[in-house]
């Protein structure tokens, strides 16, 4: 009866200790990490989720940018930071579920060392090809890429990039033979996408969205469930029959592992706040994204469930970074 007696104690004290945190919480400004440049569309949607985040917590959450080696100079510095919710990172998709399996000597381990926190926004990627390819469907580039394999191209941000393994996935999925030319980033690819070089490409919504309503590519699909509200015309792979296709360009945030879980719940609260306003929720659909929020536990699941999904692709391929 004694030891359950401690134990009982133990535990209100560490409830108590935890609700005290939480109510406490934020007690001065909270930083949160950018490890993708300034400038593009990563600053313009981290910023905007700063700015939302201060008002959900009633603190200033100020951004601050550390970039290098596809941004885990920053997420690294995030994990070795002290687990006290005052320092925070903005990851994406490539920061938090592919340079895992990419990078060979990271300094941190991404999951161990990083706790996530909740999901910000998603958009889907867009499946575009050259104009002057003969192909009005994603049937007819399977059929086209079919009856001429190893002759049509697909253009990647880089070796392991988020384009790169999307189309990997659509080559193997769908049975095509098309030939991977990585570039140095995604804008360096447009220049031979337009003009033929390269047919095809698997690109973010946000980074294509210009080329497509100029009328300078022409998108197939887009990969998510359903139907994106910036490009109402474009099949989503779902309804193409592609389900396997699906894939989703996102952002949330994450802070040090050992972070009070009463801190990360708070912190979610604030996320959930903010994809239920609507001058949040217009701004993000501005930059072809969709505000989202979840608990500390989905996220952790979400990002695990994207490092595997991934990690097989980077794994089949042997890709690796130093």
């Amino acid at each position: 009866m004694r030891r359950v007696s401690r134990a009982a104690l133990a535990g209100i004290l560490l409830l108590s200790i935890a609700a005290a945190v939480a109510q406490d919480y934020p007690a001065r400004p909270i930083r949160m990490i950018n490890p993708l440049g300034t400038g593009g569309t990563a600053e313009a949607l981290s910023r905007a989720l700063a700015t939302a985040l201060s008002a959900g917590l009633g603190q200033p959450v100020v951004l601050e940018t550390k970039t290098g080696a596809t941004g885990t100079i920053g997420a690294g510095y995030v994990a070795k930071s002290p687990p006290d919710g005052y320092t925070l990172l903005y990851g994406v998709t490539g920061t938090n579920s592919i340079a895992p399996s990419v990078y060979r000597n990271l300094p941190y381990d991404s999951e161990k060392d990083l706790a996530p926190i909740s999901i910000a926004f998603s958009g889907p990627n867009v499946l575009i090809v050259n104009t002057g390819l003969n192909v009005n469907s994603i049937q007819d580039l399977i059929a086209l890429a079919k009856s001429r394999p190893g002759t049509i191209n697909f253009a990647s941000a880089g070796s392991g990039s988020l384009s790169h393994l999307n189309a990997e996935r659509f080559k193997a999925i769908t049975g095509v033979e098309i030939l991977h030319v990585p570039y140095k980033g995604g804008g360096a690819a447009v220049p031979d996408l337009l003009g033929g070089r390269v047919q095809m490409m698997v690109e973010t919504g946000g980074g294509v969205m210009p080329l497509i309503r100029s009328g300078k590519v022409r998108p197939l699909a887009v990969t998510s469930a359903k139907r994106f509200p910036s490009l109402p015309d474009v099949p989503s792979v779902v309804e193409l029959g592609f389900p396997q296709l699906v894939s989703l360009v996102w952002g949330g945030i994450f802070a040090p592992a050992g972070t009070p879980q009463a801190v990360l719940n708070r912190i979610a609260e604030a996320c959930a706040r903010a994809a239920r306003d609507p001058a949040y929720r217009d701004l993000l659909a501005s930059m072809n994204n969709e505000a989202a929020s979840s608990t500390p536990d989905e996220f952790k699941a979400f990002v695990k469930s994207e490092m595997e999904r991934y990690g097989e692709v980077v794994r089949r391929l042997g890709i690796s970074i130093n």
